[in-house]
C-alpha cells in the first residue's frame, strides 16, 4: 500500500502545475536581444521559465512541421504563423504583436544620407542581407533595393546570411561594409560597438508585421496561454518599444 501511495505521489508531481510551468518558445532571430528582457520580466511576474530557441522564422516553421516540441512561436512576420495555422499545427489563429523596422547599418562612419548611391560606390565591397526566402527582414531589404532600382547593380556585392542574427554578427565584426537589419540591433543596450545606421523608408517594403501563435504542443499547457497574453500586454509593449518596434 505504501508503495502505491509513493507511485501516486510521483504521478501527481509529474502532472502538477509546477512541472507544466516551463515553456519552449521558438523565437525569430531579430528578437534575440529583446527576448532576454521579456523572459526576465515574464518570470518575475509568473515564475514561469522560458526556454527560447532562436533562428530564422522560416527555419523555425520547418522545425515545427518536422515535430519540434515548441509551445509558442514568435515569428518575424505573419506568413509563417498563418501557414502553420492553415496546415493544422495550431488550433488558434495567429496575432500581430509588433511591427518591425528595417535599417541599413555599418560599423564604419560611411554616411547614409543617400544610402542607395553609397552602395553603388567602389568603396562598398560587401553588403549583408538575410536570406529573403526564410528571413522576413531579408525579404524587406530585397524589396527596398528593388524599389530603389539598384538590386541588380549590387548583386555581386551581396553576402547572404541565414538569419538576422548572422547579419548582425557580420556588421558588428566588420566582415561586411554594410548590412540590412532590424532596428533592435542599434537599440540593444548590451551592444557596446559604435554603429552607424539609418532607418529605411517603410514605404519601400511591405510592413513587417511580427506574428505569434500557440502551437499544438503548447495547447494543453496553461503557461503558453499566459505567455501569449503577456506578449500582448502593456508591460511587454513597453519593452518592445525600447528596442525600436512599433505597436498599434
Amino acid at each position: 500500500m505504501k508503495r502505491v501511495k509513493i507511485l501516486l505521489a510521483a504521478c501527481l508531481f509529474l502532472v502538477s502545475p509546477v512541472f507544466a510551468q516551463n515553456l519552449k518558445v521558438a523565437v525569430a532571430a531579430n528578437l534575440q536581444a529583446v527576448i532576454k528582457v521579456l523572459q526576465s520580466d515574464f518570470k518575475s511576474k509568473t515564475g514561469i521559465t522560458i526556454d527560447a530557441i532562436s533562428g530564422s522564422s522560416g527555419n523555425l516553421a520547418n522545425q515545427v512541421k518536422n515535430g519540434a516540441p515548441y509551445d509558442v512561436f514568435l515569428s518575424a512576420d505573419m506568413s509563417f504563423p498563418e501557414l502553420l495555422f492553415k496546415e493544422g499545427f495550431s488550433a488558434k489563429k495567429p496575432a500581430v504583436y509588433a511591427q518591425g523596422s528595417l535599417v541599413i547599418c555599418s560599423s564604419q562612419d560611411i554616411g547614409f544620407e543617400n544610402w542607395e548611391r553609397v552602395l553603388l560606390t567602389e568603396r562598398i565591397k560587401k553588403i549583408a542581407i538575410a536570406n529573403p526566402a526564410i528571413a522576413p527582414y531579408g525579404k524587406a531589404a530585397e524589396e527596398a533595393l528593388k524599389k530603389k532600382g539598384i538590386l541588380d547593380d549590387i548583386k555581386q556585392k551581396i553576402v547572404t546570411g541565414e538569419s538576422i542574427a548572422q547579419i548582425n554578427t557580420y556588421i558588428i565584426t566588420g566582415v561586411v561594409d554594410v548590412g540590412f537589419t532590424t532596428q533592435a540591433l542599434v537599440k540593444d543596450p548590451a551592444n557596446k560597438k559604435p554603429l552607424y545606421w539609418k532607418i529605411i523608408d517603410p514605404k519601400l517594403y511591405a510592413p513587417i508585421e511580427q506574428g505569434m501563435v500557440i502551437l499544438k504542443h503548447g495547447a494543453a499547457n496553461p503557461a503558453a496561454e499566459k505567455f501569449y497574453h503577456y506578449i500582448l500586454s502593456p508591460a511587454a509593449k513597453t519593452i518592445f518599444e525600447k528596442y525600436g518596434y512599433h505597436l498599434n
